[in-house]
């Protein structure tokens, strides 16, 4: 949950500037008057220096109902506006099963050799490892879970699965724990790792070797002859994981290749472990130096041992092929609150494991192609365009625009793997060790594939899955193409996710079919450098089942007999209009990776950048606030009004017959029905303004069309409000619920949060998220789903149905390319192709949309190229609504302290709403003198009203809630009576008292 910043008090303060300065001349003239009436006579100067006091109180009073009336509105009625509405205990307890639930079906079993899972209820375990006290549970800033809620532990888990745990050696992690903690003055009572928003302390407690006794461990051995050992990692929102703990722990943050620039990347203390943690060139998904001590040891000591990895980053697990000892390994990622029961069902064999792996895991993290081109990369030839932000540290910096190229193209986790090893680029069994969609059961199944047929519109197919072990599971049916490639042609993966499904729990020999019916459009490919359009070219088509991304179970030829171009003339039948180039201006000079000659231009395209500087045809069209509002020059403003279609220059009538309809009236009309003209007419520019400019965590209102605020509150793994501190029921890391497969937990999920927000008078929740895994090292991976965009793309919009079916709008985010937090909101220029834009980072949003008719989106930080997405015309309005069919409305990201954004550049590129609740200089829109001015400010507030009136705020229970009266406003209000009535008292008096003094 976010906290209260330094930076967004100063700009609170500074927007009641100068009610502040009104009480503050009104002390001075009370002084003033109090000093000079000294000599008077007594009844005279009592007079007056009461009428003095009374007008000291009276203009406070009217400063402080200025300031509540005005630039403080939003904050007060986020804090104290309705009654705090609560979330049931029935369904805070359906939702905390259901935590347990994704969990157990989410968990990976990657490894079972011999069958020493499960651990059956009643065996005996030791748990090895500090993260087996301090697990992971999720992550940290918009995603982080309420604290209202107690959290199941790890060992919660195991003893609640019937799993008696070794005490003895959990109290050795936890005296550990305390002596560090008392130990190192700077760590008492803090857990590490503590990564934050505004700080990050990566430190990795560890016991060494040498403080396991013999006598410990000799007494772990009559326990159990079965060892579990936990390695956790954490990440969050802010911060991209360390490459180089050397450089971390030794003070000299994270080492980048221009000039002096660094990049934070928060402290480490190697005296909490007492000793050499990392080797030079180490990196933060690696083992610490007393991990390995303490796997080592426990693999001598133990010849049965489970390995847990508890981290949503795709961490370097080949280690585990290096001890003979450990025969089992389970992937969890953080699992909400309760979830950790759902994982001990699975570790107890009350839950057969299920889950599939939602990104590739490999050996070597350094050999992967986004290694080079990653983290910060700042330009040094942008320092015009350097911005003063205090971000939510309070502390200023000067942020100059940075970049990262998105060399690797199409060729994203799997996709570049397994097209690597059939190019032989790479050897596969050495590189990979846990492809993607991969995971084991506790059971076996076979999967039978019928014939392809096909109307030409639709590939179907049945998949005919069978139980043949002894152990009832469910099991996950996954479906991938390989296109027909030609040597130097349109870029192509070998493998790519096309759909799948998850059965219901099977019986041993128990069978269920499953069917498939995919559009063929979804095999074409994006020919961003020749015919600019989506591509399905001639040539057989391998389309598989697929135990995982790399073992093929079995396959069928789908001929396509003529090339088919989806162009201008031949939409694919799920857009509105072609999907024809739209980014080649965020291409860049960029050298990209092709498949062709086999990868020829690996090393050249994967290498770190040989440039800083922007070249400058892109520097001369660069945009920030600077030249866009602070200059005052109107030719950006103007550019952006001409090249939106939809800002025609026709008039607009503003302040028409105000109060004559209500909004009310409108719910349920279609967006173009002719009444939103007639409610639109009679809404003034300032009520627009109000509507754009204040949105952060709500919906501002419009009291002339009874226009309610609603509350829209962060996620994506819970609803929290950042006011009143009330949350929900912590679910587990996007990236788990991912690995369940399953588009019916995803759709749980979803409607759990909607329920839980509808019972919290919530109409907006910010999420889910479905950035993509580019690196394993993203901070924020957590709160993705994973590496592959219709894996993403489909439990997101499976989620938005869920939640939207309570009349809670889902803001999908972080649209788009905000695939990691370095430099995110510092002006960081996103190159990329535009294939690969379209099929990978566009591909979870676009499904949302069309699957799963989102109705908001949050932007991103972050510039396509050197356009700021928030202000992309061509992402927020071309692609999103003119392609896609979207019909919401877009919502920046944090709006408040960065000081780049513009709601006039937004407005008029398909960004709607300013995520800031309090005024600031660059919220409101500045430029209103033209029609088409006028004609951005109406079409966003159009889209922002449609939205909200068809929420859950205009149910009968939403309504009943939101006519209720302000808690901040009765309260002011009867100050203002109590405080008049002591001023009319007062008042009298002295009037009173003076006159007695006077007849005297």
């Amino acid at each position: 949950m976010l906290a209260i910043n330094m930076s967004d008090v100063m700009n609170v303060i500074n927007s009641i500037q100068s009610q502040l300065i009104a009480i503050g001349v009104a002390f001075v003239l009370f002084i003033i008057v109090m000093v000079a009436v000294g000599k008077m006579p007594k009844a005279q100067k009592g007079l007056i220096r009461g009428e003095a006091g009374i007008a000291l109180v009276l203009a406070i009073l009217i400063a402080v109902n200025m300031m509540c009336r005005g630039p403080l509105t939003t904050l007060l009625t986020s804090v104290a506006g309705k009654p705090v509405a609560t979330i049931d205990e029935g369904t805070t307890a359906e939702a905390t099963e259901l935590v347990k639930e994704i969990t157990a079906e989410g968990v990976v079993l990657a490894e079972n050799e011999g069958g020493i899972l499960p651990v059956t209820s009643g065996s005996k375990l030791n748990v090895f490892g500090y993260g087996s006290i301090n697990p992971c549970y999720g992550g940290t800033g918009s995603g982080a879970l309420n604290t209202a809620y107690p959290t199941v532990t790890l060992l919660d888990g195991l003893t609640n699965a019937g799993i008696e745990t070794n005490t003895e050696l959990t109290k050795f992690y936890e005296d550990y724990k305390a002596d560090y903690q008392g130990r190192v003055e700077a760590y008492a009572n803090v857990n590490l790792p503590n990564v934050g928003m505004w700080a990050q302390d990566w430190t990795l407690p560890q016991p060494g070797a040498a403080l396991y006794t013999q006598e410990l461990l000799d007494s772990a051995k009559a326990f159990s002859d079965t060892a579990m050992i936990v390695i956790a990692r954490v990440g969050g929102e802010g911060a991209d994981l360390p490459t180089n703990m050397k450089a971390v722990a030794e003070g000299r943050w994270m080492e980048v290749n221009n000039s002096d620039e660094t990049y934070y990347a928060g402290t480490y203390s190697e005296e909490v472990n007492e000793g050499d943690d990392w080797d030079e060139g180490d990196h933060y998904l690696q083992l610490t130096n007393q991990e390995e001590e303490m796997v080592k040891l426990v693999c001598e000591n133990f010849d049965k041992v489970i390995v847990v990895y508890n981290g949503a980053n795709a961490m370097e697990l080949g280690w585990v092929n290096d001890y003979d000892s450990i025969n089992g390994v389970l992937i969890c990622p953080g699992t909400g609150q309760s979830g950790f029961d759902g994982f001990g069902r699975v570790v107890s064999g009350a839950v057969n494991p299920s889950g599939k792996t939602a990104d590739t895991y490999v050996a070597d993290l350094t050999a992967a192609p986004t290694w080079n081109n990653m983290g910060s990369h700042v330009y040094t030839n942008m320092d015009e365009f350097s911005v003063t932000s205090a971000g939510f540290t309070g502390v200023e910096s000067t942020n100059r625009p940075s970049f990262v190229n998105y060399v690797e193209n199409i060729y994203v986790g799997y996709k570049f793997y397994e097209t690597a090893a059939a190019e032989g680029l790479i050897n596969y069994d050495e590189t990979v060790v846990y492809p993607f969609g991969y995971g084991l059961s506790y059971t076996s199944f076979t999967q039978e594939m019928g014939e392809i047929t096909s109307d030409g519109t639709n590939i179907n197919f049945d998949v005919t899955v069978t139980n043949t072990g002894s152990v009832a599971g469910k099991e996950v049916v996954e479906v991938y193409f390989n296109p027909p490639y030609t040597n130097g042609g349109i870029e192509k993966a070998t493998a790519n996710l096309l759909d799948f499904a998850k059965t219901q729990v099977l019986e041993p020999n128990a069978s269920e079919t499953v069917s498939f019916s995919i559009p063929v459009e979804q095999m074409a490919s994006y020919d961003s450098k020749g015919a600019g359009c989506y591509v399905l070219e001639q040539g057989n088509y391998e389309v598989s089942i697929n135990a995982d991304s790399h073992t093929v179970i079995d396959s069928k030829t789908y001929a396509v007999e003529d090339t088919i171009v989806y162009n201008d003339g031949n939409k694919r039948e799920s857009d509105q209009i072609a999907a024809v180039n739209q980014f080649d201006y965020a291409t860049g000079d960029v050298t990209y990776l092709s498949r062709a000659d086999k990868f020829a231009n690996y090393n050249e395209a994967t290498a770190a950048p040989a440039s800083y500087e922007l070249a400058e045809d892109a520097k001369s069209t660069f945009v920030n606030i600077q030249n866009y509002v602070d200059g005052g020059d109107r030719v950006q403003v103007d550019a952006d009004n001409a090249r939106n279609a939809k800002l025609t220059g026709d008039p607009v009538t503003t302040g028409a017959n105000p109060g004559s309809i209500k909004l009310v009236e409108l719910r349920g009309l279609d967006y173009d029905d002719p009444k939103w003209d007639e409610l639109l007419d009679t809404m003034t520019l300032d009520e627009y303004n109000a509507l754009i400019s204040l949105g952060g965590y709500q919906t501002n209102s419009v009291s002339s069309i009874e226009k309610y605020r609603t509350n829209d509150c962060d996620g994506p793994a819970s609803i929290n409000n950042n006011f009143t501190g009330q949350g929900s029921v912590g679910f587990p890391a996007a990236v788990l619920i991912a690995m369940t497969w399953s588009d019916e937990m995803a759709y749980k999920f979803g409607d759990s949060i909607g329920t839980m927000a509808d019972q919290m008078d919530t109409a907006g929740w910010y999420g889910p998220a479905m950035n993509i895994h580019r690196t394993a090292f993203a901070g924020r991976n957590f709160e993705y789903y994973s590496e592959d965009g219709v894996l993403s793309g489909s439990m997101a919009a499976n989620a938005i149905i869920g939640a939207q079916e309570h009349g809670v709008y889902a803001y999908m985010k972080h649209f788009a390319l905000n695939d990691q937090e370095s430099n995110r909101n510092s002006m960081l220029c996103t190159w990329s192709d535009e294939q690969a834009i379209r099929e990978i980072y566009l591909r979870p949003f676009e499904i949302a949309v069309k699957e799963g008719d989102s109705l908001a989106v949050m932007s991103s930080f972050n510039y396509i190229g050197n356009r700021w997405a928030g202000g992309a015309y061509e992402l927020c309005e071309v692609v999103l609504r003119d392609e896609w069919g979207f019909r919401g409305f877009v919502e920046t990201d944090y709006f408040g302290v960065y000081n780049y954004m513009s709601a006039d550049q937004a407005i008029r590129n398909g960004t709607d709403l300013m995520l800031v609740n309090y005024p600031t200089a660059t919220n409101d829109v500045r430029f209103r003198e033209t029609n088409e001015d006028q004609q951005a400010m109406r079409l966003a507030a159009h889209r922002i009203l449609y939205v909200t009136v068809n929420s859950r705020q205009y149910s009968e229970v939403g309504i009943e809630m939101s006519t209720q009266p302000n808690r901040w406003e009765t309260i002011l209000m009867a100050v203002n009576v109590v405080v008049g009535i002591a001023l009319a008292a007062w008042e009298i008096m002295l009037i009173m008292g003076y006159k007695k003094k006077v007849s005297a």
